[in-house]
């Protein structure tokens, strides 16, 4: 015990930390962008790379200008090292790709369709169901890195599980996406989110690698990380923030109208990062998997990739739609609950190592 209070408390650096307060100010900026210049963001949420293509051109470069600096710390060597935790690797992408995405889909046809049904119509429950499923079909590939962090977590096993997740998103989010969504009664166009992984996952991705190999070929590691990866950080809150203030502004009318879905929209949400962070806890402690490994296998278990989601329901139903709603309420929620999540791994390594022992 004494060990662990050698260790001062790890703490987010300062926007991470307040990142729910941004969150707030970029919400009552949009909207109020929204309500006092309703024909400038409707316009701007009409301006598309090709016609009906539904992606918005300024949200997508936005996008992009968050994922592809999140994409370049991704280092596909660490995937050698699956072999040394073979069990905490297989705890989590089992929760994020067999149970995660299912048990949302349960969630938000429990509530959304049935337990909240007579405050939300059912065009809208089916739309908010679709974003809850979108939500959960991609798992967490930014922030991960903020929760092992946090919790100590093994940096080599997160980088992996990163790696891993990235690549399966690859194959397996379109399909789960189509496939839920199609039991949810909601009709997703294949073309069209096939095209919005091509360009939020595939292409990023492929820049991030190709970019990464190169310059620690020609420059190095230390260069790379310590004065190249720094030079994004106020890219990716800046386009991170503008994006937020865009899909508000965007929202302004269905937040002003349906706050009350916002807080709707908030309960499967919360009810999912919790039950899944605690199935893969408990499973790893089962099989005596190490701690370190554990608590950002739990919390990778639990997170989403908010960014991405945003991105896909704005493609598939648009911006002002319910299903892009419920994944900006993820945004909204997934920060404070996270840190939670953190807090319980950290007070219960104790407990979680006796049995270890």
């Amino acid at each position: 015990m004494s060990h662990d209070n050698k260790n001062p408390p790890k703490r987010l650096a300062f926007f991470e930390r307040y990142l729910t307060v941004w969150v707030f100010l970029c919400m009552v900026v949009g909207v109020a962008l929204g309500k006092i210049a309703p024909g400038f963001t409707t316009a701007l949420s009409k301006v598309e790379f090709v016609h009906d293509s539904h992606v918005n051109a300024p949200i997508a470069v936005l996008i992009w200008l968050m994922i592809y600096p999140m994409m370049l710390k991704v280092d596909f060597s660490a995937i050698g090292g699956i072999a040394q935790k073979p069990k905490g690797l297989a705890v989590t992408l089992l929760v994020n790709w067999l149970v995660k995405p299912f048990s949302m889909a349960f969630l938000g046809w429990l509530f959304m369709q049935h337990v909240f049904a007579p405050w939300i119509s059912p065009e809208l429950a089916k739309e908010y169901t679709a974003g809850l499923i979108i939500l959960a079909a991609a798992p967490c590939t930014a922030m991960v890195f903020v929760w092992s962090y946090l919790t100590d977590g093994d940096p080599v096993y997160t980088l992996v599980q990163v790696a891993v997740n990235d690549l399966i998103m690859l194959v397996a989010f379109a399909p789960i996406v189509m496939l839920l969504c199609g039991v949810a009664n909601v009709v997703v166009p294949s073309k069209v989110l096939i095209t919005s992984v091509v360009v939020f996952i595939v292409i990023p991705l492929a820049a991030g690698w190709l970019t990464r190999t190169v310059l620690l070929k020609t420059h190095g590691k230390d260069w790379f990380e310590q004065k190249f990866l720094p030079k994004f950080h106020p890219v990716t809150i800046f386009a991170l923030l503008l994006t937020l203030v865009l899909i508000f502004a965007f929202q302004a009318e269905n937040l002003t109208t349906r706050w009350l879905a916002v807080l709707l929209l908030a309960v499967p949400i919360i009810i999912q990062v919790y039950f899944n962070s605690t199935l893969a806890y408990l499973l790893m402690r089962k099989l005596r998997v190490p701690h370190n490994v554990a608590s950002p296998g739990a919390l990778i278990g639990a997170s989403n990739f908010f960014e991405l989601a945003v991105a896909v329901a704005i493609t598939l139903f648009g911006a002002g739609s319910g299903a892009a709603l419920a994944t900006v309420v993820g945004v909204l929620v997934e920060v404070p609950v996270m840190l939670s999540v953190c807090k319980i791994c950290n007070q219960s390594r104790g407990w979680y190592q006796s049995r270890l022992s």
